[in-house]
């Protein structure tokens, strides 16, 4: 980062404690040039510490007089002050300005990865421009009532979650999903809130509250994942609430036991100062939580929201993975895949079963009108008669038809024969003859192979397919995506069920994690070791189950996330392994006296600025 970059992204306090820094700097060069001794060389001293130590004093004693007297500021006092009154001022200003060096460092990195979850936090809108009494009235959007039209300029932002009735344009939804491509929408279709209105005006019937929002939901998640703490950061807590006093007591014994029994006490004096340099815990009290935060910021821009750090470490530990299918792998449309006639033309036979359909709501019934497309003649029909869980009757221009399964075609008595094709088999018959058949089939996601692979490259042993679908169809579907296993003709009650078995054979230290999209997948995602919840067209019940949000759909981020979360705890074992065993190294060296004050300010200072340094690599990655 350039200086000037430097500078514009610094806050007021991180620019007056760099001013801080680079005149007590100056000082303290201008101290070491001066040829003065005794006295004066203390004065000389004492004015750059003064100037660069008079905070962490200060915090030392605001910290003392509320009870927390064993921290790094008490440490940084005890070992400077006692520096200065042992005669090593060139060490004790050092100590000092390091230390402070070190503190801005951590400073700017927080403040990055905050400002990365803060450019997440910007898709709130602001204002919503309702259409009330024939006018536009400019309100807070939580003030917007279900069923109001609302009104989006080109360049505003979508203020809350409803229906577009008039315009087309297009979305930017980077800020929601990670993807750069811009989204066409037109009349008809759903927009959710926090997305970027590229070109046409846009009218929208609003269909939830903001509280209810995309974009509330989404802030929600974001603020409160640092609550969800990983049992890596409790470990470093509690570690360094009872780490500081006991090393201070350590540093007591060193500089009093010794020299009852050898004497030169200035040098055991000294020797315990540089053992409390040492001891200081930055690295691992400002990293380890870093690390977490940057991996979860490193994953909101990329469109995976993950609920805190206690799930980032959970999700690095998968090692099987099950999903859900209509919605997850499939796109969850209904689509005529193929027509096969017996003795009438193709066109003619699907104009035959979307004429008989036609009063229906089913979802195979909208997906043969759909495909016929044409305008359907409704006075051509008469004496429809829905049969459940077999298909219609109808009379379509004067003959008597029948459409649906095998079960009707029993049921009309007329011969019919199975199709070799995967999918749901829509038979048609009319005058009772059997006229052929149509395949219906939920479409596969084009990102699903790829994303079945992506898991198995990143380590997931296991990947098993749920659905309620027929058995053929659902192993057609894993066979296609390469799914090591599948359970098929499945109710609610017996996904959960199928988790729990899973959960039983799970090997030690394995964790599961489930994925799913539908409100019927909520149960589920809240029995797994991890939920995922397709975010941007799944059910609020699923995003408010799940542990893991995937914003855009697309499977392939399951892997990613897996991958980011893998990466962020590397890093914080990483940092962990490295802030100890530097600690410990130096730590015995100067109990033995063989480190000095310039060793305990890098084994303090210079092991922070690392570790901090390799915590911010988690905001950098995109799970590749």
């Amino acid at each position: 980062m350039k200086a000037p970059a430097l500078l514009q992204n610094m806050n007021r306090k991180q620019k007056r404690s760099l001013w801080t820094i680079l005149i007590a700097a100056a000082l303290f060069v201008v101290a070491l040039l001066l040829p003065v001794e005794g006295v004066w060389e203390l004065l000389a001293y004492l004015i750059p510490y003064g100037a660069i130590a008079w905070k962490v004093i200060w915090k030392a004693v605001k910290n003392i007089s509320r009870g927390q007297i064993f921290d790094e500021n008490f440490l940084m006092c005890v070992a400077s002050l006692g520096a200065m009154c042992a005669g090593d001022y060139k060490e004790a200003v050092a100590v000092m300005l390091f230390y402070q060096v070190g503190e801005l460092f951590e400073s700017l990195a927080v403040g990055k990865s905050r400002r990365s979850i803060a450019a997440l936090m910007d898709i709130r809108p602001d204002v919503a421009h309702v259409e009330r009494d024939g006018a536009l009235a400019d309100v807070d959007p939580e003030e917007v009532e279900i069923g109001e039209r609302i009104v989006v300029q080109p360049g505003e932002r979508v203020p809350l979650d409803g229906e577009v009735i008039e315009g087309t344009s297009t979305l930017d939804t980077a800020a929601l999903t990670g993807e750069s491509v811009p989204r066409e929408i037109h009349p008809g279709e759903d927009v959710i809130s926090g997305c970027i209105n590229l070109s046409g005006v846009l009218h929208v019937r609003v269909n939830k509250r903001f509280g209810e929002s995309t974009v509330a939901r989404i802030l929600e998640l974001v603020e409160n994942a640092a609550s969800n703490k990983a049992k890596s950061e409790n470990f470093i807590t509690k570690f360094a609430r009872w780490y500081t006093p006991a090393v201070c007591a350590a540093a007591l014994l060193l500089a009093v036991v010794p020299p009852l029994f050898v004497g030169n006490w200035g040098e055991w004096v000294s020797r315990a100062l540089i053992f409390l340099v040492v001891s200081c815990p930055c690295a691992l009290v400002i990293s380890v939580p870093l690390s977490f935060f940057g991996g979860i910021g490193g994953a909101s821009a990329n469109g995976i929201l993950i609920k805190g750090g206690n799930f980032v470490e959970t999700l690095a530990k998968v090692d099987t993975v099950v999903l859900d299918k209509t919605g997850t792998l499939t796109q969850g449309n209904f689509e005529v895949t193929a027509i096969h006639p017996e003795s009438v033309p193709e066109q003619e036979l699907l104009e035959i079963a979307a004429l008989a359909e036609n009063y229906s709501t089913h979802p195979i019934s909208a997906s043969l009108k759909r495909a016929f497309g044409l305008p359907l003649d409704e006075s051509r029909i008469s004496d429809v008669e829905e049969l459940s869980g077999k298909g219609v009757i109808a009379t379509v221009d004067g003959r008597r038809v029948a459409v649906g399964n095998g079960k009707l075609m029993n049921y009309v008595g007329v011969e019919w024969h199975e199709c070799e094709n995967s999918g749901t088999i829509v038979h048609v018959a009319a005058g009772g003859a059997y006229m052929g058949h149509i395949v219906i089939s939920d479409m596969l996601k084009p990102q699903s192979r790829a994303a079945i692979q992506a898991l198995k490259e990143c380590g997931v042993k296991k990947s098993v397919m749920l659905t309620g679908d027929r058995r053929d169809v659902a192993e057609a579907v894993a066979r296609e995506l390469g799914v090591d296993q599948v359970q098929s003709e499945l109710l609610p009650a017996g996904k959960v069920d199928q988790v729990e078995k899973l959960l039983a054979e799970q090997a030690q230290g394995g964790k599961l994690a489930f994925v799913g999209d539908g409100i019927n997948d909520a149960p589920v995602l809240s029995r797994a070791d991890i939920g995922i919840a397709m975010g941007a067209l799944g059910s609020d019940a699923a995003i408010e189950a799940a542990d893991v949000v995937l914003m855009d759909d697309n499977p392939e981020k399951i892997a990613m996330a897996i991958r980011i979360a893998k990466r962020t705890l590397t890093i914080v074992h990483q940092n962990i392994a490295f802030a100890l065993g530097v600690k410990f190294i130096v730590l015995i060296l100067s109990a033995l006296g063989f480190g000095n004050m310039w060793i305990a300010v890098f084994a303090d200072v210079g092991v922070s600025v690392l570790a901090i340094l390799n915590a911010m690599r988690a905001l950098k990655f995109g799970g590749k």
